[in-house]
């Protein structure tokens, strides 16, 4: 089969956790690598921001990314692209003219709008993931979301547009719904986790006697990093790390670091808050293996790779109960989940898990279990090409199978 991958902001090349770089990067990364593997022809296309990009790269994984030209070749907030969705559109309308794909999967809303109306001139299925929803944002940041005005329309028209939606988790199937979305045209694929990468076995960053609780993610406020921060005076003798942002020399520049690092003083806890800013791909796995347990408590979490990524590495995850983290993470089996936004509920999760060491080691080993049985990004592959396979007229999809079959 021959798949065209949209991803407007989120290129799978990207360097993780800085504003607009996380989740949606890696998951766009690691499903074309896996459906690659699989015998599919993988092409990404993602908008070009910086003028020594190459127009086309091909991988490590084996796919190709293509650097579409639409806007200003740097780096421009993905919260101000809309006005560039047209030119993205029309350049992937005549890409896929000279090149014609089998069916194009969109990643994020404005990627949605550009392949819908891209993919009209030539026919061709659109499945859509939208990794977020502009309702459930506005519900949660109120007049501090950034998003565009047409935000909410719009996705609510690519959903109706799309030949079948690809939703992270059930939370966001009844979303979908609510904005009049039909059931019978979705279907739940999560995100997925590296097992070569992530797993129990390997090195651990070093570390002192205080026991170590770890986050991860962009330094955006919705990831709730304060809240962590506000369990700490109630954990004495532990330590927090707070892994993404810019690189180290630059979170001085970072308002996020700095309004996390005054809040951490303002609470007596800043000696026991530590932020490395971005941490490089391979040194993660070591980062979570060296933490006691990996905090993850967002306002609102779409689905969250975090907690799948520690639950890999053996560790044990306490997760505020929000979107896909719910399905992720099963309450008192793999970690615990608590109410949003609560640092006591939080201080007392830890408090009861930091003292029982055979209870980490329960939860550790039942989440590597389950990462492994449920979210190798080759299962997430065979559960997308499913969703692909409904979305291809029968005679195209005999046509499409044969040739992977072949290839």
């Amino acid at each position: 089969m021959k798949i065209a991958m949209v991803s407007e902001h989120a290129s799978p090349l990207a360097a993780l956790g800085e504003v607009d770089a996380g989740g949606q990067n890696v998951h766009v990364a690691e499903l074309s690598a896996g459906l690659t593997r699989a015998g599919h022809d993988v092409t990404v296309y993602t908008r070009r921001d910086a003028d020594d990009l190459p127009g086309e790269v091909r991988t490590p994984g084996g796919y190709r990314v293509v650097h579409v030209p639409a806007g200003p070749a740097r780096h421009v907030p993905k919260d101000e692209l809309l006005p560039h969705m047209g030119s993205f559109a029309e350049y992937l309308e005549h890409a896929w003219a000279a090149d014609r794909p089998d069916l194009v999967h969109a990643h994020f809303w404005m990627s949605g709008l550009a392949s819908v109306l891209a993919a009209r001139a030539h026919d061709l299925p659109v499945v859509q993931t939208f990794h977020a929803l502009g309702v459930v944002k506005r519900r949660y940041q109120g007049e501090e979301d950034t998003s565009p005005p047409e935000r909410i329309r719009l996705e609510r028209l690519v959903g109706r547009s799309a030949t079948r939606v690809a939703a992270t988790c059930s939370d966001e199937v009844f979303e979908l719904a609510r904005l009049g979305l039909p059931r019978d045209r979705m279907s739940v694929v999560p995100c997925g986790v590296d097992l070569t990468r992530f797993d129990p076995a390997g090195p651990r960053s070093p570390r002192g006697h205080r026991h170590r609780i770890v986050s991860v993610g962009r330094l955006v406020p919705r990831k709730g990093f304060d809240v962590a921060i506000a369990a700490l005076p109630a954990l004495p003798d532990t330590e927090l790390v707070i892994a993404g942002g810019p690189e180290r020399g630059r979170l001085a520049d970072d308002a996020e670091a700095r309004r996390l690092l005054d809040y951490a003083r303002r609470l007596g806890v800043a000696d026991r808050v530590r932020m490395p800013g971005q941490v490089a791909r391979p040194d993660m796995p070591a980062l979570l293996r060296s933490a006691d347990a990996v905090v993850c408590t967002p306002w609102y979490e779409p689905f969250g790779i975090v907690p799948l990524e520690a639950m890999a590495c053996g560790v044990p995850v306490v997760a505020a109960a929000v979107g896909g983290l719910t399905d992720t993470v099963v309450d008192g089996v793999t970690g615990t989940l608590v109410p949003p936004k609560d640092p006591d509920g939080l201080a007392t999760a830890l408090r009861r898990l930091l003292g029982e060491g055979a209870l980490r080691d329960a939860y550790g080993i039942a989440g590597a279990d389950r990462a492994r049985c449920r979210y190798s990004w080759d299962r997430i592959a065979a559960d997308t090409q499913r969703v692909y396979e409904r979305s291809l007229p029968a005679a195209r999809l005999t046509s499409s199978t044969t040739h992977s079959a072949t290839s």
